[in-house]
């Protein structure tokens, strides 16, 4: 049993989610269609993104936007990828999603670190898989962190 604060607060963030998963859904769309156009990505996996296998399940089944996800993968492998993560500046590196805020993750070092790069891909999980997770942010301010990580790499 929740708490009446907890209830409270449930509530709260219920009351906006339908404003908020536009923003996630929009941002996300930008966030991908930068990604898919860098040369230091290997891939990009979004499903309102033109070109990705679930396109157009997504655009019959969710035509205003399907989610704040977004995973790709740097050019690089594992290496690659755990230098991006240390260059971001503004994006936050936790395991949220849907949060207000953007978060990212690498999950062969943490969700996964306990595994090497051979048992992370026959468990479905690239080593240079990047979680990124829009929040409601500027898209641009995200794309520019993005941007600035990835010139690292």
């Amino acid at each position: 049993t929740q708490s009446p604060q907890s209830a409270y607060y449930l509530n709260l963030g219920l009351e906006s989610l339908h404003v908020r998963m536009e923003r996630h859904c929009l941002n996300a769309l930008k966030v991908a269609e930068f990604l898919k156009s860098h040369e230091k990505v290997a891939w990009v996996i979004y499903p309102s993104l033109k070109g990705d296998k679930c396109y157009e399940l997504a655009q019959k089944y969710m035509p205003k936007g399907t989610c704040g996800v977004v995973s790709f993968g740097v050019k690089g492998g594992r290496k690659a990828a755990e230098k991006f993560m240390k260059a971001l500046r503004t994006i936050a590196i936790e395991t949220h999603v849907a949060d207000a805020r953007s978060c990212c993750l690498h999950p062969a070092n943490a969700t996964h670190r306990q595994m090497n790069d051979d048992e992370l891909l026959a468990c479905g999980v690239a080593p240079d898989l990047i979680r990124f997770s829009c929040g409601i942010e500027n898209a641009e301010d995200l794309i520019e962190d993005l941007a600035e990580a990835l010139e690292l790499v």
